[in-house]
């Protein structure tokens, strides 16, 4: 497979580093100051509101923990070796496509539950909010299980010498990430495996966003009921799931697109060299895409979410912290004068 890319095209291995390290690079920031702040807000109002604040809390952590992988996938990018071992390469790895696969599963989840609070907003309760939890790590057992297969169908360290790179030093330097061979499979594994990646991980759940679109919709053209006062709510259901669905077109869609052409072209399936260096040009861009969602998931809570924008407002952080240091002089049993 690396001899069959060599003869495509010299210049790929640059040209692919140089794509996910400035990409990267740019997300970082963004992505880890967003989501930390979300996480403090959701946790702040999670006891106000019913409005899928379960969901969207794992949504940031998953966007968390792939923000929390860049750093190591940034230097590796940039000096074309892996210092930090095997293991750690290949927990890397997998977390990169759990954390990806649990944002879909998060983003179908808050969809699916804003939908569910517009066409009956009654059935909502405590109870259902302890079945969002449960529906949570139920999502991230089947993730994690689902995932497998991109660790388990790449070879690392110690099991060929193609991850090993011997530097002009006469250092043997790992390899990892998109530089991993790819294991044996025969084409009916692939196909299947295939398959099924592309139903659980992509139609199936870009079908259920699509259809709490089109019914959060429709919702504005009913009539009003006692529970919803006006279309206010309805409309801003209506931008949060569409907002899911942006993110997930803008973000899933191009990488599920070319993630079978590149995999039949790891897998040596492939062998047309045109056709190989176009994929294999095209995969890692539509990768960084799905590497955006991190940083975009917390543009869309502040956009959507009435909440989360009235606790970033000015007053609402000086009466936040108001009452913080109110609480510390409590318990330190001082009474502090506060000048707001």
């Amino acid at each position: 497979m690396n001899d069959a890319n060599h003869n495509c095209s010299e210049n790929l291995q640059i040209y692919q580093h140089n794509v996910y390290a400035v990409v990267y690079s740019v997300i970082l920031a963004p992505g880890l100051l967003g989501n930390v702040l979300a996480l403090w807000m959701f946790k702040v109002y999670i006891s106000e509101t019913k409005k899928a604040v379960v969901f969207m809390m794992n949504l940031a952590v998953a966007d968390l923990l792939q923000v929390l992988s860049l750093p190591l996938r940034i230097y590796y990018y940039l000096n074309y070796t892996w210092p930090f071992g095997h293991p750690l390469c290949i927990i890397c790895f997998y977390v990169k496509y759990v954390n990806m696969y649990a944002s879909i599963y998060f983003l179908v989840c808050v969809s699916v539950r804003r939908c569910v609070l517009i066409k009956h907003p009654l059935r909502y309760n405590s109870s259902r909010r302890r079945g969002d939890w449960f529906i949570s790590a139920l999502g991230w057992l089947l993730v994690c299980l689902c995932c497998l297969p991109f660790p388990l169908l790449r070879k690392f360290s110690g099991e060929q010498d193609s991850s090993l790179v011997t530097s002009e030093a006469g250092v043997t330097d790992l390899v990892c990430f998109s530089d991993l061979p790819m294991r044996h499979v025969s084409i009916p594994v692939a196909w299947a495996l295939l398959i099924l990646a592309e139903l659980l991980g992509f139609i199936i759940p870009l079908v259920l966003v699509l259809a709490c679109t089109c019914l959060t919709a429709g919702s504005l053209r009913e009539p009003l009921t006692g529970a919803i006062a006006d279309r206010g709510e309805k409309r801003r259901a209506l931008r949060m799931v569409l907002s899911c669905a942006a993110v997930f077109l803008v973000c899933f869609a191009p990488y599920h697109i070319t993630m079978p052409l590149d995999f039949l072209v790891k897998a040596n399936v492939l062998r047309n060299c045109a056709v190989r260096d176009l994929i294999l040009r095209c995969h890692p861009v539509t990768l960084c895409l799905a590497s955006l969602n991190c940083s975009l998931d917390p543009l869309m809570y502040y956009f959507t979410t009435n909440e989360f924008k009235r606790r970033l407002s000015k007053p609402e952080i000086q009466e936040n912290l108001t009452l913080t240091r109110r609480r510390l002089s409590c318990k330190t049993g001082r009474v502090d004068t506060v000048e707001d």
